[in-house]
């Protein structure tokens, strides 16, 4: 039986529309240290970071002091000192020399409204999504119609919280592939043979959330939706945040030949422990709530945005924090022999193990080789061929249009260059060829969603928008400016 139009409506919710977002560009790092104030608060944290946003990150960060008076923020708009953080990606030689792989223009940072009454993050709240220790992926490639994945996600948050990793391989003189298309991170031989202009590493927060600012392991105040991004959110979690959603791209594609493997910082080289941090750190909850509220523009161009007051990259790029004297020695960007700071590499499938911290509680800076892959270790052969983003996204697709190309000085690194050297300048391409004028929409055959007893009758109407940015390059800096767009799925009768 078909619903009627109020069930529809109530339905529509259910399918996948993101009626209104905004994109934050973070172009540059506030810094590249082994500090994590949520897991690791007042003490050396067990790996790597690149952080962003505001610049009052430390050891002991909190809302207080990210938006103390003075303070900065790496973000294009100026009211937002939250603090953004994730894992750096690493390149390690056959020889046990690493290099961080340089990250592309810093971290964009979507703000997306899926679920109903939508709440601003109160000041004090933080959290963490992701599970470092995680060493495989347990469902199929590519992910299951989402027709098919559980409506109850009570008793599904480990199932969820998998499909909340991305590793999308980009090559602009292709479609792109949709955003969480993936969710372990490509050998380097996939990466080298499909992937040209590097990768982009998605990870998406929770947004149901149960009232409390924080939990003992960062996590368990939040939950997500049965779908990830939307769908009902589980028992006792009636709270509605934006839907967070972070992308950094990194230039994988500047050690195109060489011989290793690339590897996150915490000793991850399969991806499946890729995580992030979060602290709320804009001006006040009533500025958030004001914006939520008063920004939707279709586009997410902050700069549609009345109450967003914009800084130029320059000055973003001047916001940076103080690293601790005990970690200034940590030479994390390296080349260095082994990760920051002896980190073993641990592949699975059981989950990783701890270790002792470098320069924490007495242990030495020295000490602990990184493993080497076992013999049965492969990674799957992954067919470029995205499967229909219908059937497979769980948020939407994000576009890089704006192309950077970086080359390693690899000859020194690759024989076991340990002191600093430096990467030659990135050589920004020519842009693509200006895309033909989109077709017009046209609407899909009638698609059918089930949620408990419903069953809800839908036509698409699908939209994709291309947007064409040139870059200057920069002699100094990693930091590319690019551009994402969305190509958004406009759901209606």
């Amino acid at each position: 039986m078909k619903t009627s139009q109020a069930i529809l409506t109530s339905a529509i919710a259910f399918s996948g529309i993101a009626s209104a977002f905004w994109r934050m560009p973070c172009r540059s790092q506030t810094g590249v240290a082994r500090l994590d104030p949520l897991v690791d608060p007042g003490e050396i944290s067990a790996h790597v970071h690149t952080i962003t946003g505001g610049g009052g990150f430390s050891w002991d960060a909190t809302f207080e002091t990210l938006t103390a008076d003075g303070s900065c923020t790496a973000c294009e708009v100026t009211q937002d000192h939250s603090a953004y953080w994730t894992p750096t990606l690493n390149f390690a030689y056959d020889n046990g020399t690493t290099v961080m792989v340089p990250q592309v223009g810093g971290m964009l940072v979507y703000y997306l409204y899926y679920l109903d009454k939508v709440k601003a993050f109160p000041e004090g709240f933080q959290m963490l999504a992701g599970n470092q220790a995680v060493r495989n992926f347990t469902g199929p490639f590519p992910d299951t119609e989402l027709s098919h994945w559980p409506t109850d996600a009570t008793d599904d948050q480990f199932f969820l919280q998998q499909r909340a990793l991305g590793f999308n391989c980009l090559n602009y003189d292709i479609d792109p592939e949709p955003s969480l298309y993936r969710h372990t991170m490509p050998s380097q031989e996939y990466l080298d043979a499909h992937c040209k202009d590097g990768i982009r590493l998605e990870l998406a927060f929770p947004s149901c959330g149960n009232g409390s600012l924080d939990s003992t392991d960062h996590k368990s105040h939040m939950a997500y939706p049965s779908l990830v991004k939307e769908g009902n959110c589980p028992d006792g979690y009636d709270e509605h945040y934006p839907f967070l959603f972070y992308e950094t791209i990194w230039a994988t594609n500047a050690f195109a030949g060489e011989s290793g493997q690339f590897v996150l910082s915490y000793g991850d080289p399969v991806g499946t422990g890729y995580h992030g941090d979060f602290i709320m750190g804009w001006e006040s909850e009533e500025f958030l709530q004001d914006a939520l509220d008063t920004c939707k523009s279709p586009s997410g161009d902050i700069e549609d945005c009345p109450l967003f007051k914009m800084q130029s990259d320059s000055d973003a790029a001047k916001c940076t924090f103080d690293v601790p004297d005990c970690l200034k020695e940590d030479n994390p960007k390296g080349p260095r022999q082994g990760l920051a700071v002896d980190v073993p590499v641990q592949y699975g499938p059981e989950e990783a193990t701890a270790y002792a911290v470098a320069g924490r509680k007495g242990h030495e800076t020295q000490g602990i080789a990184p493993s080497q892959a076992p013999e049965t270790f492969s990674q799957p052969t992954l067919t470029y061929s995205p499967a229909d983003p219908e059937s497979t996204k769980t948020a939407q697709g994000g576009i890089v249009v704006a192309m950077a190309t970086t080359k390693s000085d690899s000859d020194q690194m690759k024989h076991g260059a340990v002191n600093p050297v430096g990467f030659e300048s990135p050589a920004t391409t020519s842009s693509p060829a200006e895309p033909s004028p989109p077709a017009q929409p046209e609407e899909t055959p009638v698609s059918y969603i089930t949620n408990g007893n419903t069953v809800v009758e839908l036509f698409v109407t699908e939209v994709d928008v291309t947007v064409t940015a040139t870059e200057t390059a920069s002699a100094d800096s990693y930091h590319k400016r690019h551009l994402h767009r969305h190509a958004h799925h406009h759901h209606g009768r």
